[in-house]
Parts: C-alpha cells; sequence; structure tokens
C-alpha cells in the first residue's frame, strides 16, 4: 500500500504505538483511512428503561436510587437506576472504592451498555457510564459510533481519536487517496467517490440504517468492495500478462504417440476427457505458455488427460515435469504412467524428500541430461540443484496445495533454452464458480463434468461411534463376500505423529475383532517403500480391510473396494470428506460410506454431514463448503491473496464478481495507467507475484 503520510504525524502516535499499530496492518495514514469499522453503536439517543431489549445496546439516563457491595459467587458492586419509565439494576464486578462513592444516591448518571437477563430480571454489566451534571447540557453523540479491529494495548477510545485526526486530514486532502475508478462508472452506478466513501463509513449520520451498514450493503460499502475485489482481479491480469509474455514451445503433432497410447488402453477416454484434450493441445498450439487448470471430480479420469497432453511433448523431444503435494499421490502417479509410458519407450523419472544419496545423484543426472523424460515427483522438483535439460511441460495436481510462487518457480526451471513451459494444472477439489472467477483469474478453466461408465453411486449414511460394534460387523460381513474396505482415522490435532498414534491403535483394535480378515496399516510416518508395499498388497486384495490415515485422500485407486469407514468426520472439511468417500465406488459393485461421528455433533458439523448425505456432485459439495467454512480455509492458508480481502467477502459478495471481471478487462486496455496504482493500494508488498 502507498505510504501517503507517516503515522508519526499524528499527535499521540509514537514508535511503540507505531509498532503496536502495524499488528493491524497499518502502516501509514493510508491503511488508517481503509482499516474500517466492523460494526457501530448508536449513542445518538436515550432509550427509556421499560423500552430495552435483551441483548440490544442502548444509552439510558437515570437517578441513583441506590448502591451496595453483594456477595454470591462473586463479589459485585449493584446499582439501582431509575428513570421515569422504570428501574434496572447496573452490575459491576471490577469496581475500586472511588467508583462506589461515585454511585451515591440522588447522582444522575447516563450509561450505555447491553441489557441481559440476570437475578432481578434485566441488567446491565459494566456498562461505559459517565456522571450527568445539574444544569449543564451534555450533548449525546451526532453519528454512529464505530467499533474497529483492535489489538491488544490499543483501546476503542484510541483508534478512534486517531482516525478522527486522519480523517480531518482527509477532509483538507492532505491524504493523498486519487480516486482511480473512470467518473462515468461512479456516475452509472450511483456509488459515491473514494474520499466520501471512507468519510461515511468513519463517521455514518445517527440516522443511518445500521442493518444496512452491517450486512456491508450501502453504497459507500460497494464502492470499496468493488474496488478491492478489482484490485485483486488486475492482480492476476498481470500474473497471467507476465507469464504469457515468456516464449513456449509452439507443439504442432501428428498425435503418433497420444493414438498409440490410447490403443493399448482397456477403456475408450469419455466425451469430456476428449474435449478437456482437445482443448489442451489448441493450447500447446500457441508460442506463449499455456495456464490451464483441468477440475474433474473424484475418479473423473484427469490423470489419462494429462498423460494424453504429456504425448506431444515428448514425441517433440521436450520433457514433462509432473509434481504432486504427497509421496503417495506422486507414488500413484508414477506407477500408473510408467504402466501406460514404459512399454512405448518413454524413460520414466522419479525425485522425492526420501530419495536420498546416490539414488538422488543419479535422479538428478537423469534429469538434467534429459535421459529422464518423464519426471514425476513431488515438492522436492522445486529444488536448487534439479535442473531440466529441455523442460517443455509442468503438470500440477491438487494446485491449491501449493502456493502460486511455488507453482511459478518451476517455470525457471524450463529457462534453459530460453523457453517457459506450459503449465497444466489440475484438481480434484472441485472450486466453487465464484472461487475459480477470483482466486484462479489467471488461469484457464477446464472441466470434466463426466465419469467413466461403469461407475457405482455411493450410500453414505451417518452414524454414532456408540454404534461401533454394528460397524465393526458389517466390515466383517462386506469383507467374507470378497469385497474390501478402508477404515479412516483422523484426529482434530495437527500433529502427524497423534494420527499415526490413533491409526496404530485402531489397527490393533480391528485386528482384535475381526480375527478372520486381513487388516493392513498405512499412514504418513511409515518410510515410501513400506507405504507402496502395503498398497500394492491392498490393491491385489492380499488385504481385506485397510487402516489409515487421510494419507489415502487422494490418488489410491482400488476398483474392489466398496466399503469407507471415516472416524470423526465432523473434523473434516466437505470437499476432505468427498476426496475419501471418493476412493470406493470406483467399480461396479454397490458401494458405501460410513461417517462415524462423535456425539453430540454441533449445528455445523450437522450441517456438512447432511450435505454428504444428500449429494455426490463434487462442484455442490464446494459451494456448500464455501457457504460453511468460508474461502479461506477452502484455498487453504498457501493461495495468498484471497485471505487478505480487508473489505470485501467472497460469499457474500459473489454476485458483483461478473461485474468486477468486466470492470477489470475495461480497466486493464482502457486504462492501463490505473492499473498499477491499484494494485499497490490494495495488495501492497503482498502482490503474490511481485517476484515472478
Amino acid at each position: 500500500m502507498a505510504n501517503s503520510g507517516k503515522l508519526t504525524d499524528l499527535k499521540g502516535v509514537g514508535p511503540k504505538l507505531a509498532e503496536q499499530l502495524g499488528k493491524l496492518n497499518i502502516h501509514s495514514l493510508t491503511d488508517l483511512a481503509f482499516h474500517l469499522p466492523f460494526r457501530y453503536e448508536d449513542r445518538s439517543k436515550i432509550t427509556p428503561i421499560a423500552g430495552l431489549m435483551p441483548m440490544r445496546p442502548a444509552v439510558i439516563q437515570g437517578e441513583v436510587k441506590g448502591s451496595s457491595v453483594v456477595f454470591g459467587k462473586r463479589r459485585s458492586l449493584l446499582v439501582k437506576l431509575q428513570d421515569q419509565s422504570g428501574l434496572i439494576n447496573l452490575r459491576f464486578f471490577h469496581f475500586n472504592a472511588a467508583q462506589k462513592n461515585q454511585m451515591s444516591k440522588g447522582t444522575l448518571l447516563r450509561c450505555y451498555g447491553e441489557p441481559r437477563r440476570g437475578a432481578s430480571g434485566l441488567e446491565l454489566y459494566h456498562p461505559e457510564y459517565q456522571r450527568i451534571e445539574d444544569g449543564l447540557d451534555t450533548p449525546l453523540e451526532a453519528s454512529l459510533t464505530p467499533i474497529y479491529p483492535a489489538t491488544d494495548g490499543i483501546t476503542q477510545q484510541r483508534l478512534r481519536l486517531l482516525h478522527e485526526q486522519m480523517i480531518e486530514l482527509l477532509k483538507q486532502d492532505e491524504v493523498a487517496l486519487p480516486d482511480l475508478l473512470p467518473e462515468q462508472w461512479c456516475a452509472q452506478w450511483r456509488l459515491p467517490g473514494l474520499r466520501e466513501a471512507l468519510l461515511f463509513l468513519h463517521n455514518p449520520p445517527a440516522n443511518t440504517d445500521l442493518l444496512q451498514l452491517e450486512a456491508g450493503s450501502h453504497p459507500a460499502h460497494k464502492r470499496l468492495i468493488l474496488e478491492e475485489l478489482l484490485a485483486h482481479q488486475l492482480s492476476l491480469f498481470k500474473l497471467r500478462a507476465q507469464v504469457q509474455a515468456d516464449k513456449a514451445p509452439a507443439i504442432l503433432s501428428d498425435h503418433t504417440l497420444r493414438s498409440a497410447l490410447l490403443e493399448k488402453l482397456p477403456f475408450t477416454p469419455t466425451g469430456a476427457q476428449q474435449r478437456v484434450t482437445d482443448e489442451i493441445t489448441e493450447d500447446l498450439k500457441q508460442p506463449y505458455p499455456m495456464l490451464r487448470l483441468v477440475q474433474g471430480d473424484v475418479g473423473s479420469g484427469k490423470t489419462l488427460v494429462a498423460a494424453l497432453a504429456a504425448c506431444d511433448l515428448l514425441q517433440q523431444g521436450y520433457q514433462v515435469a509432473l509434481m504432486a503435494p504427497t509421496e503417495i499421490l506422486a507414488e500413484q502417479h508414477l506407477r500408473n504412467l510408467a504402466g501406460w509410458f514404459e512399454p512405448l519407450g518413454i524413460r520414466m523419472g522419479w525425485l522425492a524428500g526420501k530419495v536420498k544419496g546416490k539414488a538422488r545423484e543419479k535422479s538428478l543426472y537423469e534429469i538434467a541430461s534429459g535421459e529422464a523424460q518423464l519426471v514425476v515427483g513431488t515438492h522436492a522438483l522445486f529444488q536448487e540443484d534439479v535442473h531440466f535439460s529441455k523442460l517443455g511441460l509442468v503438470i500440477i495436481d491438487e494446485q491449491h496445495r501449493f502456493g502460486v510462487h511455488q507453482r511459478l518457480s518451476l517455470k525457471e526451471k524450463g529457462e534453459r533454452a530460453g523457453l517457459a513451459p506450459h503449465q497444466l494444472i489440475m484438481t480434484a477439489t472441485p472450486i466453487p464458480r465464484t472461487l475459480a472467477m477470483s482466486a484462479y483469474a489467471d488461469l484457464d478453466t477446464s472441466v470434466i463434468d463426466e465419469l467413466p461408465p461403469g461407475r457405482s453411486p455411493i450410500t453414505t449414511v451417518a452414524i454414532s461411534d456408540q454404534r461401533r460394534p454394528e460397524i465393526i460387523q458389517r466390515v466383517q460381513e462386506a469383507c467374507s463376500q470378497g469385497a474390501q474396505a478402508y477404515w479412516v482415522c483422523t484426529l482434530i490435532e495437527e500433529s502427524e505423529a497423534l494420527q499415526c498414534q490413533a491409526a496404530e491403535n485402531t489397527f490393533e483394535e480391528l485386528q482384535k475383532a475381526l480375527p478372520g480378515l486381513r487388516v493392513g496399516l498405512v499412514h504418513g510416518r511409515m518410510k515410501a517403500a513400506e507405504k507402496a508395499d502395503i498398497m500394492a498388497a491392498f490393491k491385489d486384495h492380499q488385504l481385506d480391510l485397510l487402516v489409515a490415515t487421510t494419507v489415502i485422500e487422494v490418488g489410491v485407486d482400488v476398483p474392489n473396494s466398496s466399503l469407507m469407514i471415516i472416524e470423526n468426520p465432523e473434523r473434516l472439511g466437505l470437499a476432505q470428506l468427498h476426496q475419501l468417500r471418493g476412493r470406493v465406488g470406483r467399480g461396479s459393485a454397490k458401494s458405501h460410506c460410513v461417517l462415524l461421528y462423535k456425539s453430540p455433533l454441533s449445528l455445523t458439523s450437522k450441517q456438512r454431514l447432511q450435505v454428504m448425505r444428500d449429494s455426490q456432485d463434487g462442484f455442490y459439495i464446494a459451494e456448500q463448503d464455501l457457504e460453511i467454512r468460508g474461502p479461506g480455509e477452502l484455498l487453504g492458508t498457501r493461495q495468498t491473496g484471497l485471505q487478505m480481502l480487508r473489505i470485501a467477502d467472497l460469499q457474500r459478495d459473489a454476485d458483483l464478481l461478473p461485474q468486477v471481471q468486466e470492470m477489470a478487462n475495461d480497466l486493464w486496455y482502457q486504462h492501463p495507467a490505473t492499473v498499477e496504482p491499484l494494485i499497490k493500494r490494495w495488495l501492497g508488498d503482498a502482490e503474490r507475484f511481485a517476484n515472478v
């Protein structure tokens, strides 16, 4: 954000207070101007005591009829206040002798507080108060009282005093805040100017509709919301323009390798897979980098689409890198792709964090020399000592697990030949339209909206863990009839060690309870080879039941598995539950998912589990997840930018996004001089692509 004035220019702001304000992301007068109230209090009128409503804050004024210190569970000062309409108790748990003396009989008090039900009817607990001197005019507030986001050591009173100084400077034009939106837009949409909107929101008149203000639907809010969303949209346009300014290999191919791969497959791609492959083929013909996001629900066949995209580049002598967020998913990709490509003479490469010593040196040499044509790996592919000979395409699975910077750092790996690689991003986490429009505006989007034939629907039920013995019996019956099952353990703690411990305990419990079944265990702390062996044994039906942590969330494909038990599903988001459930239903057998929850459930948890029972549509589930959890959690903390929205809210303001996209296009092409100042104003140093 542009520094248009130092905070230390304000009266009362020294280095210590400036440092505390920094915790609120207030580093300049401009920051202070955009530090808006999150709610308001109406102290502009006196409410008769008889007219007070529970939990609705109000100003009252009356005469003290008596005060006393009472002893109950806690000592408190009880003051009886009366006006012409009635009487109410004021209760103070923290008080001193001076306060007690101020509350003498006959004193006139004006109080502000939130009435709550107490032992004697409505009471005000710790109200703000002032003594009213007889014969002196004590005016009420002329405007609504703003309540600002605060931090330790900074009171509301201090924040209000700072904002009052800033408002005076704003009125005098001493804070540099030029209007960056074209005048005709504001006239067309009846929006106030920037300065006018800020002055209003910091100091709204007493008659302003409080509900409209707190809902963020006032025209002054809309003015700022549009500008903030516009800045984020433009930041992504800029990112896209920077990437597409690079040269990339234009791939024109006769698709020989692709045809050879398709001939060896025991199935035919779906219409959706074919359509998305065609879109990618068109992108690859361009002499600038492809930036395409492929969304597809669990089991829709994204890996095949990625493989078909890789074919044409491999045929032209370029290397392809596929990166996955976890070793277990990367290993699954390696197995699938090796099975398809090695018979066609393509050499595979492999690099993960656990590849050490001579094996790592060998991998690095094969990648750098070009011997490894199709390289699969994890975050290890980002490391500085990884060099490609001729990288033409980067495929990234589960993009939301990686930061934008990480994705773009792979671009540099292909610049040895003066060309940037094409980028194909895949996700099995369907992204709600509103998020896709705002978080991924730098990418073209394709959707694989068709599942391969032969998939069976999954019946989902939610059952209390008090019925655990019944579920164990159900596993026994299903596996005895030839089916396979997953039992997934989740823990609220982030500690991987604790999650693994829970899985080990459950594994031992189920081994004892199901002596006739072959039970396996897989979790994140096992060695890669050990995990791979267990997964292979499960896939080959050498195991009946697999106990696992959420490491099996993505990538594991066992068509014979038709029963999934998820413990403590209330601790997971909908997207993750949907991913886990997608591990079953991959064959023709009728499949079931049991959500084994702990009672009692919160309202949010009940909502989540109901959505899972009602639908198997990943996009519907993602929309519901967005409503329940909000965009920050859904995108993951690595997807920077959207968590930093100061005023806009992606759920509340979703209806503005199409308009914002049009405005961004218009500004980008018709008013290019305003693009950079807008981005700087709202994103400042946090501009997510600053070092691209």
